[in-house]
C-alpha cells in the first residue's frame, strides 16, 4: 500500500510520523492514515487516507527504507513526542529501545542535536524515563505508576535467586522493596503454567509480586497506584523494624 502511495506523491514528499516510525521497525500503524510532509509550496492536500503536513526536512534527516523515502529514526521520534499524548510517544520510544535502534543515553543526547526543534523538549523528558518495554500496556502500566508520583521502577530487570540462579525476569522492579510489577496481557491463560512455576521461583527467592491486567491499567488505575504503594511502604516498614531490631 506504501508502494502504491509513493507512486500518487510527488517525488518531494517524505514519509513521517507514524508511517514513517513503521518503515523504522516500529510496531505503530502506518496506513490510517498514511503521514507525509511535504515543501511549504507544495499543492498536494490531505485527503481520505493521507494526512499531509508542510515543512522541510532537512536531507541528512531522510533515508530510504524499502525504496521508500522516509524521516530517520531521532527526527521521527521528535515528530511523534510533538504530537502524541506523552504516554503514547513514550510507548514509541520504548519500542525503538526495546528494537535496539537507540538507547536511553542515546535519546537524552538527542535534544541537543535537534535544538529547538518542536517535540525536542518533550523527548528529553520522556528520554529518562524510557525503557525495553515488552509491550505498549506494559509502558501505560509503568505510565499509570509514575501518575502517581511513585518511584520509576526498572524495566524488564532479570532476577536471581540467593544462588545466583535465574528465576524470572520482571516486567517492572522495586529493587529496594524487591517489588515485582507484572503486567498480565491476552496471552497470560495460554502460558498460565508457566507463569505459575516462575512466579513460585520468585516467591521462593524472596521476591513479592503484584500483578495486574489491561482492565486495572484502563480502569481502575487509583487501585493500581495504591496497591504499588502500600507494597513499596510495607517495604519500607520492614526495612525500618530491621534496622531497629
Amino acid at each position: 500500500m506504501l508502494a502504491s502511495w509513493k507512486s500518487a506523491l510527488p517525488s518531494d514528499a517524505v514519509f513521517t510520523g507514524a508511517t514513517a516510525a513503521w518503515t523504522l521497525g516500529l510496531d505503530l500503524d502506518p496506513i490510517h492514515p498514511v503521514e507525509v510532509v511535504v515543501p511549504p509550496s507544495s499543492g498536494l492536500r490531505s485527503r481520505k487516507g493521507l494526512s499531509v503536513r508542510r515543512g522541510r526536512v532537512p536531507p541528512r534527516e531522510t533515508a530510504t527504507i524499502r525504496n521508500l523515502r522516509t524521516t530517520r529514526l531521532l527526527w521521527t521520534l521528535t515528530d511523534l513526542c510533538l504530537r502524541y499524548p506523552a504516554v503514547d510517544a513514550l510507548i514509541a520510544l520504548d519500542m525503538a529501545i526495546r528494537a535496539k535502534l537507540t538507547n536511553a543515553t542515546e535519546l537524552g543526547r538527542c535534544p541537543t542535536a535537534m535544538s529547538g526543534r518542536p517535540g525536542a523538549a518533550r523527548l528529553r523528558c520522556l528520554a529518562a524515563l524510557a525503557g525495553p518495554a515488552e509491550s505498549p500496556m506494559e509502558t501505560r502500566l509503568r505510565w499509570t505508576l509514575l501518575q502517581a508520583k511513585l518511584p520509576q521502577p526498572e524495566v524488564q530487570t532479570s532476577l536471581h535467586d540467593g544462588d545466583g540462579r535465574f528465576v524470572g525476569r520482571a516486567d517492572l522492579y522495586y529493587p529496594s522493596a524487591r517489588l515485582v510489577i507484572e503486567y498480565d496481557g491476552g496471552n497470560h491463560r495460554d502460558r498460565l503454567v508457566d507463569d505459575d512455576r516462575r512466579q513460585n521461583l520468585l516467591i521462593n527467592a524472596g521476591f513479592r509480586l503484584l500483578r495486574f491486567t489491561a482492565s486495572d491499567v484502563h480502569h481502575r488505575p487509583e487501585v493500581v497506584q495504591a496497591q504499588v504503594r502500600g507494597g513499596l511502604s510495607i517495604a519500607s516498614l520492614t526495612h525500618a523494624w530491621h534496622q531497629t531490631s
